[in-house]
């Protein structure tokens, strides 16, 4: 997901002009900053969008949202609490027992928040002598480099790059692959459509606007999470969703969420919604696939010219193979929940006019995750729509504005990730001793727990290495990894944990080493303005100092690097604003002749350059255009409703087509539903980014309830229940427990709850099943790989019983930082 500079069309206008600001989001008109004199305000980017500071006195003390974000979110009145926050990391801290017997430590008491502060020099020091240590005493294969996730904004200041790159001039060690958010939908789709797509640009919302008669929105809630973006987020998607919304109620076209729970999306547009239990996506798509073939009512010439496969998947689908059951509407009523009738009607509704499938990504975060998007694509491919405006299927248009057309500009590169040509480590052994140098990234915890376990995992054997030290920047492990009271038992596996962060999370309670970096509004950087739609390069100018000793993560590993002697080739000797300026110089040349750029002194004053609007586009049109000269990225080159690759595995939970698999838990009558009667649904949350935010005090106020993250629940649930809207209650399963705020809603039907994920970990203690105080859902998900395949996050399989909190509830912790004690 690193920006690379992409070249696209040419010679556009500037930014379109400013439509009304949705009432979906809470920001407001005089809150934007196109009534602020720019000249007294500093600019910079965050993944919540780009913004316009007041610093008085070297303090923030107002934010607005920048004069071209005519979408701005509430998010941004976040910043001020995230600097200011008191979870932020004071100083270099080291752990207590770890300090007094370093690898020989009182692993058990990992988590217990006792640390002592030292000085920059001593932490620098201690660092480098665990990683002389590892490399020495071990290898390669005892270290691990956690680096997979949401990392600040800003392309020279990327925090895992910088690490990265540090560590590997020391030695190599343990990485990962893959990543939590799409982990099962980047895995299956390269073997059906040739790439990941889950990442992908996708066909612009003005030609779906213009062209699709159907949309169905499939687990996707486009309002809520277009909110944030990987680069400085533009909100430009908005206003095709206000179009959007204007189109429904002037019965336009017709749309649908299928979605258990009525999402933002869908009370904003009020559009259809279909209602689906939990983890049925795929029985609901097999009926649907039935009623098309049975019908006639899908595109055989479609099928016969772009798609291999369908032919070894029409036995599953009639009942013809080994399992002799067809896949009817009255098969998938009893699992899905959705009438046979209805479905009938829905299977007739897609194949009458052009449907564009969008499908989110929460439905592949589950057991065997890969199968609903791969059942997506055959669905899509027996409508014979894929490559028509208006048609066809998308996986992203939930996310960074996907669906905005891009500009054609190039945007500005990144610090290096890698070592320069002819640099070579301390420590150059690639001697793994047998085990895999990379593990898909969500079996961390196995890892951990199994040494020297081999796995399956796409296509491959992967070996588990006995880890001995794991370093994390740009990522809170202890959000993104479920089961907590596991993750407990793993971590003290670790003889060394070292965390560079600039919030005290719980990542941070959990190590031994925690190094203070600065916030992105603490140091000077640039960064691209629209991940996708390439629509300018913003400015982040420095608005205040570092906050008490925290530096730069640059400062921090060239200061590493210092101490074996490869300060000036990590750095290439150049300092920050080198840095920027050279990407910024850089981006300039490579646009030049197609779009104009100041220079870079007048660049940096004046805080951005805008590139207009790109040209409308449909994803897949070329390949439908010509199959042969435009192939897929698959084996055949075509569309692959039976991968001969996947069934070559030999893999029981990922066969050669989509199949429907049970889950280990599911509510509505599914396994485990007699013992824990509700289904946990663990969405990205509405007014942060996974769990950066939560930390801003003044933000997160205006969601918690009794000072805990949310629990929303059905009316009826909750009054079975003896809870009322405002109550504490206690959720839980055999995996965990937590303290969370009863928030009563109707959008929420019987036997499902949501807690949004990124909430603190905030345990009562460091032993293994203390509750937690704040509301983590990942106390509770279950750590299972979706198959054999991907390996993935399964969190949204997960089953829980709910009681009120009795008693005095104690406080929620984990935003207080660190126990300071002296040795």
């Amino acid at each position: 997901m690193g920006q690379t500079r992409r070249q696209f069309l040419k010679n556009m206008s500037i930014m379109s002009a400013a439509l009304s600001i949705p009432s979906f989001l809470v920001a407001k008109q005089e809150t934007n900053g196109s009534n602020v004199d720019v000249s007294s305000w500093k600019i910079s980017g965050s993944h919540w969008g780009a913004i316009r500071a007041k610093v008085e006195n070297g303090k923030v003390v107002d934010v607005k949202a920048f004069e071209y974000d005519k979408y701005p979110t509430e998010m941004i009145n976040g910043i001020k609490g995230l600097i200011y926050s008191e979870s932020r990391i004071r100083y270099p801290m080291v752990r207590l027992d770890w300090l007094k017997d370093r690898q020989n430590s009182d692993k058990s008491k990992r988590g217990d928040n006792r640390f002592v502060r030292v000085s920059w020099q001593q932490a620098i020091d201690l660092f480098y002598d665990e990683l002389e240590r590892v490399q020495k005493d071990y290898g390669p294969w005892a270290l691990h480099t956690g680096l997979v996730g949401w990392r600040t904004t800003g392309q020279f200041h990327s925090c895992g790059n910088h690490m990265i790159r540090a560590i590997a001039m020391h030695g190599n060690s343990v990485g990962t692959t893959g990543d939590y958010s799409t982990g099962a939908g980047q895995v299956i789709l390269p073997y059906v459509l040739g790439s990941s797509e889950v990442y992908s640009q996708g066909t612009s919302w003005e030609i779906i606007l213009k062209d699709s008669e159907n949309i169905i929105f499939w687990a996707s809630d486009p309002v809520k999470n277009l909110q944030v973006g990987w680069n400085c987020e533009t909100h430009e998607a908005y206003k095709y969703l206000e179009e959007l919304k204007e189109k429904v109620a002037a019965k336009g076209v017709n749309v649908i969420c299928v979605d258990p729970v009525k999402s933002k999306t869908k009370n904003y547009l009020g559009c259809e919604q279909q209602y689906i239990n939990p983890q049925t996506d795929v029985p609901f798509m097999l009926a649907l696939a039935h009623v098309l073939y049975t019908e006639k009512l899908y595109d055989a010439d479609f099928l016969d010219t772009y798609t291999i496969g369908f032919e070894k998947f029409l036995p599953y689908l009639l009942g013809e193979s080994e399992d002799k059951v067809a896949k009817t509407p009255e098969w998938a009523e009893k699992i899905c929940g959705i009438s046979a009738d209805k479905i009938r009607e829905f299977a007739r509704m897609l194949a009458g006019k052009r449907t564009q499938f969008i499908f989110g990504w929460a439905i592949q975060r589950q057991q065997h995750g890969e199968q609903p998007y791969w059942m997506g694509a055959v669905l899509a491919s027996m409508l014979g729509q894929i490559g028509l405006p208006g048609g066809g299927i998308s996986y992203a248009h939930h996310y960074s504005s996907i669906g905005v057309p891009e500009s054609g500009a190039a945007m500005p590169g990144s610090f290096p990730l890698n070592l320069d040509e002819g640099q070579t480590p301390k420590y150059p052994s690639t001697d793994y001793k047998g085990y895999s140098s990379s593990i898909p990234v969500a079996r961390l915890t196995d890892a951990l727990l199994n040494p020297g376990e081999t796995i399956d995992a796409n296509g491959k054997k992967v070996v588990y290495s006995p880890l001995k030290m794991a370093i994390f920047t740009g990522c809170n492990q202890w959000h993104r990894q479920s089961e907590r009271n596991k993750m407990k038992a793993a971590f003290q596996k670790l003889e060394t944990i070292v965390s560079v962060n600039y919030s005290w999370t719980a990542t941070c309670r959990f190590s031994d080493i925690v190094l203070p970096a600065c916030t992105p509004f603490e140091r000077n950087d640039i960064d691209a303005y629209g991940s996708y739609s390439n629509r300018g390069v913003i400015a982040m100018q420095k608005l205040v100092e570092p906050m008490f000793e925290s530096r730069s993560d640059f400062e921090i590993f060239r200061d590493l690097c210092s101490r074996f002697g490869k300060e000036k080739e990590f750095s290439r000797g150049m300092d920050e604003m080198q840095w920027v300026e050279q990407l910024y110089e850089e981006c300039r040349q490579a646009n030049q002749g197609k779009f104009d750029m100041p220079a870079f002194a007048e660049f940096w004053e004046k805080g951005y350059v805008l590139f207009p609007e790109g040209k409308p586009w449909v994803r897949h049109a070329e390949f439908r255009e010509d199959p042969e000269l435009n192939a897929l990225g698959t084996p055949s080159g075509l569309i692959e409703i039976f991968s001969n690759k996947i069934a070559s595995y030999g893999y029981e939970d990922c066969k050669g087509h989509p199949m429907w698999f049970e889950k280990a838990e599911r509510s509505h009558g599914g396994p485990k539903s007699e013992k824990y009667h509700f289904w946990l649904q663990s969405v990205h949350p509405d007014k942060r980014l996974h769990s950066q935010l939560c930390e801003s005090k003044e933000l997160r106020e205006t969601y918690t309830i009794q000072g805990r993250e949310p629990l929303f629940i059905n009316p009826e649930d909750a009054k079975n229940a003896g809870i009322a809207h405002g109550d504490l209650v206690r959720v839980y399963n055999d995996r965990g427990q937590a303290i969370v705020g009863a928030h009563v809603s109707d959008n929420f039907p019987a036997g499902i709850l949501r807690l949004q994920e990124g909430a603190w970990f905030s345990p009562l203690d460091e032993t293994v099943g203390s509750i937690d105080t704040y509301g983590d859902p990942n106390t509770m998900t279950l750590d299972i790989g979706s198959s054999s395949l991907a390996q993935a996050v399964s969190a949204n399989t997960c089953l829980v019983n709910i009681e009120k909190y009795q008693g005095e509830a104690p406080a929620a912790n984990g935003f207080t930082g660190p126990i300071e004690v002296t040795l």
